[in-house]
């Protein structure tokens, strides 16, 4: 009796112990947070000025938005990334309910679940999931009270939609 206990004891820890390692490897394969920035978005007096400025002086490539940098993703060094880098009018709505003079643009990777995950944390979401052919958005307030943009982008569209405009990125 005590010898199918034990081997009983044994099993039942062993399957547990499997289900968690599955269930801890799942959690990290299926919610990835923030993957990187997509984007810093700050309000100024004069957007366009600001932009010619960090044209001349910093040699970014500008466009009526700011600027786009892209780069190549650690993950897969085969797919393109892109930031915006865009500054808003002072007076500027956008980054409402926030009264900071900034807002950060996280890529993320599962929308939908991270959204999930975070109500269930008590974070504060401002609005629903809009999705875009270039990428879904949704925002979020942290602690502090800045507001957060959060971008499930969809690159290769994005870069066309570039292209199309006849914008350049920094590279």
């Amino acid at each position: 009796m005590k010898r199918v206990l034990f081997v009983g004891s044994t099993l039942l820890a062993f399957g547990m112990g499997y289900a968690f390692n599955n269930l801890t490897h799942l959690r990290g394969t299926t919610l990835k947070r923030v993957t990187g920035i997509g984007g810093v978005f700050f309000k100024s007096k004069d957007p366009k000025k600001l932009r010619d400025w960090y044209a001349e002086h910093l040699g970014l490539t500008t466009n009526s938005y700011g600027a786009v940098f892209e780069w190549y993703q650690g993950g897969d060094s085969t797919k393109k990334g892109f930031t915006q880098w865009s500054p808003f009018k002072e007076n500027t709505t956008y980054f409402a309910p926030s009264d900071k003079d900034f807002m950060i643009n996280y890529r993320v990777e599962n929308m939908e679940l991270l959204v999930d995950a975070l109500k269930k944390e008590g974070v504060t979401v401002l609005d629903t999931v809009e999705s875009f052919n270039y990428g879904k958005f949704v925002h979020i307030m942290d602690i502090d009270g800045n507001k957060i943009e959060l971008w499930q982008p969809n690159d290769a569209v994005y870069e066309k939609m570039g292209k199309d405009m006849g914008a350049k990125t920094t590279k």
